[in-house]
């Protein structure tokens, strides 16, 4: 009895600090589908993890296709008139597709289709060119929208979880990109 319980202590003490450690973000078999500005896993199974330095070096080589899935709130569609509507500039890395909205766990049918018919345009057709997929820091839209690159077939898709906040951080260039019109605009 008293090795036992000298074992079971034992197993306590050891496993205790493991415990305590700040846990990383497990990679979900599923997209993320709330709180997406949270720390994000440091992997995505079928997809390159990017730094910085890789990032720029394959933007300084234009060797990939750089695409934005932060999301933008639409203008509202019952505005009273006259009222002044001026959308949140965003600035990105120079020559990226800004597709909104394309991140969020569950798509709708026309988004699926506007995040496609997107993905497509900047592979130009090629579903083995390098697409290099990012939104901000600690950002599921990119996580979720690099999965979802994955399961539509294509073959060399990057994700750059640093994003803009990276990108910034490292005194890289950005622009001020308007994004790809959305389906109901």
């Amino acid at each position: 009895m008293r090795r036992q319980l000298a074992a079971a202590l034992l197993a306590a003490i050891l496993v205790a600090p493991a415990l305590a450690q700040p846990q990383e973000p497990f990679e979900p078999e599923e997209y993320r589908a709330d709180n997406y500005r949270a720390p994000v896993p440091v992997t995505l199974t079928g997809a390159r993890v990017l730094t910085t330095a890789e990032a720029e070096a394959i933007w300084r080589a234009k060797s990939g296709a750089f695409i934005d899935v932060l999301p933008r709130a639409p203008k509202p569609k019952n505005l009273p008139e006259g009222t002044v509507w001026r959308d949140m500039p965003r600035k990105n890395i120079p020559g990226s597709t800004w597709l909104p909205d394309t991140g969020y766990g569950v798509l709708p049918p026309a988004m699926d289709d506007y995040f496609q018919r997107g993905l497509a345009r900047a592979a130009r057709g090629d579903k083995a060119a390098l697409l290099v997929i990012y939104c901000l820091a600690d950002c599921w839209m990119s996580w979720n929208a690099a999965k979802r690159a994955l399961a539509y077939g294509y073959a060399n898709v990057a994700w750059y979880p640093d994003g803009t906040d990276g990108w910034e951080r490292a005194n890289l260039p950005t622009e001020e990109t308007p994004p790809q019109p959305r389906p109901e605009q």
